[in-house]
């Protein structure tokens, strides 16, 4: 058995990994969503990270699995505490003293996706209709901008097994564009899942069967 600890992206809701947990639970895993405080604006990357620990706390053989803007406190946790293998899910990959904020322009995000965000298009269009009108009932969670200008503090990535996953109909961060990133900043190839930026809500199934073999 191995312990997943899930961290979300942008609006650090624990509730965008509802629909996996029960499917990692069902294949014998422990599972632990966090809660991430995004709407604090007194919160960045180092207190986004000291939650993550304590939600790790003395667990071993942790799986850390980061969606989207999680992409740059995973890293941090697995700096602190030991982590058997590190997953980024449609995740954005940070180099060392770069801010969220020079991500987009450091990695040519907008020549990629020159559209422009769009809620509808780019997270909700692959969510089955009853997720997705929980989805809209819920609202568009906030997301401080504090995260975003702190300088990513490590010199490397952590020493630890990391595999990335996207999904090949993500519209927010397109295929190319990642496996693009993936293996300038990481050396890696990417793992390839259905689903859009919120697979998770929109795939579980096929997410966790990928989660799972790797257990």
């Amino acid at each position: 058995m191995a312990t997943f600890v899930l961290v979300p992206g942008a609006g650090g809701e624990a509730w965008y990994w509802h629909r996996l947990v029960p499917e990692l639970t069902r294949r014998g895993h422990e599972a632990i969503a966090v809660d991430l405080p995004a709407e604090d604006d007194s919160a960045g990357l180092a207190e986004y990270t000291d939650l993550v620990v304590r939600a790790i706390g003395d667990r071993e053989g942790v799986v850390l699995v980061a969606q989207s803007m999680g992409g740059f406190t995973a890293p941090l946790v697995c700096a602190r505490v030991p982590v058997s293998l590190l997953v980024l899910v449609n995740a954005m990959v940070p180099a060392p003293g770069e801010t969220g904020g020079e991500w987009w322009a450091n990695t040519g995000y907008h020549e990629a996706h020159p559209e422009g965000m769009d809620t509808e298009r780019d997270f909700l269009h692959d969510l089955p209709s009853d997720v997705k009108a929980e989805a809209l009932r819920r609202g568009e969670p906030r997301q401080s901008d504090t995260p975003f200008t702190t300088p990513w503090p490590l010199e490397k990535w952590p020493d630890v097994p990391t595999r990335f996953v996207q999904g090949r109909d993500d519209r927010f961060f397109p295929l190319e564009f990642q496996r693009r990133v993936v293996r300038e900043r990481l050396g890696l190839e990417l793992d390839e899942v259905p689903g859009g930026h919120l697979n998770a809500l929109s795939r579980p199934r096929e997410l966790a069967d990928l989660l799972a073999s790797w257990c």
